[in-house]
């Protein structure tokens, strides 16, 4: 039977709606609360998310039944190959650098203009910054993000810097376009990049990119920290040991 307009156009406008909704306006919903912020019936709600839950691009919570994306449809937009995923082959690295850094780790991924957490291993002290996966933050504003842009080809860094609205988080937030293109450049000459307390006060950050076998960046290793444990003197020698982390996942992931 041949599919028509009439009849499967809407579920997917509805459905991406819903998938929309979840990623940028509210992390979690329930079927009562996507029909009414969303103006669909309860039951094609219902029809809908427990598609998405049953393929794995959706969990519910057993008690607030609420519904979330999951990492699969995170990972939908990293480039797929022959070997290992990015979070399988970055895992091992991922956890060397925890134990050299005993601070927080994380593996982005750039979305649009922001920068979503894949993977999270926490800091090895009893005070600690950590994010929910699926997490998302503006890229110009932590060190993931910048590392990420700084390595893009230029007219897709280009086209990607024009659709960014700068806000200040922070004071040391970097909401001059001129100058947030000299913090890229100076990335690519070092190797990696660093967040001076720009998307939350008090929290330092050292980020650099994975590349895949074109050079071209498909996430980055990030460690987060206390601004009072990793000091700006600090970013130099953590620099170093995030970009052989990196590395480490380029090679397994090349693979």
């Amino acid at each position: 039977m041949p599919v028509t307009r009439k009849s499967s156009v809407p579920n997917l406008q509805r459905g991406m709606a819903i998938l929309e909704y979840l990623a940028t306006h509210q992390r979690s919903a329930t079927i009562a609360e996507l029909s009414e912020r969303l103006g669909y019936p309860s039951a094609s709600v219902f029809r809908i998310t427990q598609a998405f839950t049953e393929l794995g691009y959706l969990s519910r919570d057993p008690v607030t039944k609420q519904f979330r994306l999951t990492n699969k449809l995170l990972l939908l937009g990293q480039p797929q190959s022959r070997g290992p995923g990015l979070v399988e082959a970055s895992i091992a690295a991922m956890r060397e650098l925890n134990r050299a850094t005993g601070e927080t780790t994380q593996l982005c991924c750039l979305v649009d203009t922001g920068v979503v957490v894949l993977e999270q291993l926490l800091a090895l002290h009893p005070f600690k910054y950590s994010a929910e996966l699926g997490a998302r933050c503006p890229a110009y504003s932590c060190a993931p993000g910048k590392a990420i842009l700084a390595g893009l080809p230029d007219e897709e860094r280009d086209d990607l810097l024009r659709r960014i609205r700068f806000k200040r988080f922070t004071p040391t937030t970097i909401t001059d376009r001129r100058l947030f293109r000299e913090e890229l450049a100076a990335i690519r000459d070092c190797g990696f990049a660093v967040d001076r307390a720009e998307g939350m006060a008090g929290i330092h950050c050292v980020a650099a990119a994975i590349c895949d076998r074109n050079r071209i960046p498909v996430g980055a290793l990030t460690i987060a920290a206390p601004a009072s444990r990793v000091k700006e003197d600090d970013f130099a020698r953590v620099g170093k040991l995030v970009i052989k982390a990196a590395r480490t996942s380029e090679t397994n992931y090349g693979q």
